[in-house]
C-alpha cells in the first residue's frame, strides 16, 4: 500500500511538474513557439528510452529466478528484476534535476482580459486529455489479455518494444505535421485515429490484426503528448499550471478505476475507449471551433519558429 501511495505521488509529479517546468523555462527564455518541437524531442527520446527498457526488461526476468528471501514477505528476481533496475534509472533522473535544473516559480500576474473565454478552453482541455489518458490506461491493462487470448506464451518485453517504436514514429510525424498542420486541427485528427483503432482491436478476432491495430494506436499516442502538451501550454494560466494539471488526472483515475471494478472484458473494454475516444474528437473539434471563433489558435509552427529564432539571433 505504501509503494502505491508514492507511486501516486510519484505519477502526479511526473505528469504536471516536469511539463510545467519546461513550459515555463520556454517562455522565460523567448523561446515559447518551441515547446511543441521540445516535447516532440522528449516524446521521441522517451520512445528510445522505453525500447531499451523492454529489452533489458525482458532479459532481467530471465536472469534470475525468482526467490524468497522471507517467506511471504520479502521476494527477489524473476519478475522483480525491471522494478529494482528502475531504481538506480530513478536515483540518477533525481540527481541530474538537482543538478541541471535552475528553479523556477511560474507567473502570478493578473486576470487577463480572455480568462473568461479561456476558463471553457481550459475544461474542455481537461476532459479531452482525459479521455485519451483514460483510455490509454485501460490499453495498458488490457493488451496483454487480448493478445493471450488462447493463453499462448508471448514475448511481452519485445512487443512493448515494438509499440514504443511506434510511438517513436508519432512523434516524428508530429514534427512533419505541425509545420503544415496546427495543432488544434491536428489534434482531431489525432483523436479520430485512435478511435479508430480501438473499434477495429474490439471488433476484430485476428490476433495479428489487433496487434496491428494496437501499433496504429501507439502511432497516436506518439503523436498525442506533443500536440496536447503546445494545446495545454497554450490554453492553462502560467500561475495555476501545475495545480490544474493534477487536477486533470482525478478523472483520469476514475475512469481506470470504473475499468478495473467492473471486471470488463478485453473486447468490452476496447468498445469504451473507443466511446471515450470518439466523445474526445467531438470535444476537440468543439475547442478548435471556440479557439478559431476568438482567434486564439497558435500559428503555424514553420513561421512561429522563423520568427523566434530570428530573435535569438537578434539578441545574441
Amino acid at each position: 500500500m505504501l509503494g502505491r501511495l508514492l507511486g501516486g505521488i510519484a505519477t502526479s509529479l511526473l505528469f504536471s511538474v516536469f511539463e510545467a517546468w519546461l513550459i515555463r523555462s520556454h517562455t522565460d527564455a523567448g523561446l515559447k513557439n518551441f515547446i511543441g518541437k521540445s516535447l516532440s524531442w522528449a516524446t521521441y527520446g522517451n520512445s528510445v528510452i522505453a525500447i531499451l527498457a523492454g529489452l533489458v526488461a525482458n532479459e532481467a526476468t530471465k536472469a534470475l529466478p525468482m526467490i524468497a528471501i522471507k517467506e511471504e514477505a520479502l521476494y527477489m528476481g524473476g519478475y522483480l528484476n525491471p522494478s529494482d533496475f528502475a531504481l538506480f534509472a530513478l536515483v540518477l533522473c533525481g540527481l541530474l534535476v538537482m543538478s541541471l535544473w535552475e528553479e523556477n516559480y511560474g507567473d502570478s500576474s493578473s486576470t487577463k482580459p480572455d480568462e473568461g473565454i479561456r476558463s471553457q478552453d481550459i475544461l474542455l482541455c481537461g476532459a479531452i486529455s482525459s479521455l485519451f489518458e483514460g483510455s490509454l490506461y485501460i490499453f495498458v491493462f488490457m493488451w496483454t489479455p487480448a493478445l493471450r487470448d488462447d493463453g499462448e506464451e508471448l514475448p511481452f518485453g519485445l512487443i512493448f518494444s515494438t509499440f514504443m517504436v511506434c510511438c517513436m514514429a508519432g512523434s516524428s510525424m508530429f514534427s512533419i505535421l505541425i509545420e503544415h498542420i496546427k495543432g488544434e486541427r491536428l489534434a482531431v485528427g489525432i483523436f479520430a485515429f485512435s478511435a479508430a483503432a480501438m473499434g477495429f482491436i474490439a471488433l476484430s478476432s485476428n490476433q495479428t490484426l489487433k496487434f496491428i491495430a494496437m501499433n496504429c494506436f501507439e502511432l497516436t499516442v506518439g503523436m498525442y503528448w506533443p500536440v496536447m502538451g503546445t494545446l495545454k501550454g497554450a490554453i492553462v494560466p502560467e500561475s495555476k499550471r501545475a495545480a490544474i494539471y493534477n487536477l486533470y488526472r482525478i478523472p483520469i483515475n476514475f475512469i481506470v478505476l470504473f475499468s478495473l471494478l467492473t471486471s470488463l472484458t478485453p473486447a468490452q473494454s476496447f468498445t469504451l475507449n473507443f466511446i471515450m475516444l470518439s466523445v474526445g474528437a467531438v470535444l476537440q473539434t468543439i475547442l478548435m471551433m471556440r479557439r478559431e471563433k476568438h482567434g486564439l489558435m497558435e500559428s503555424d509552427s514553420a513561421t512561429s519558429d522563423l520568427e523566434a529564432a530570428e530573435r535569438l539571433l537578434i539578441q545574441e
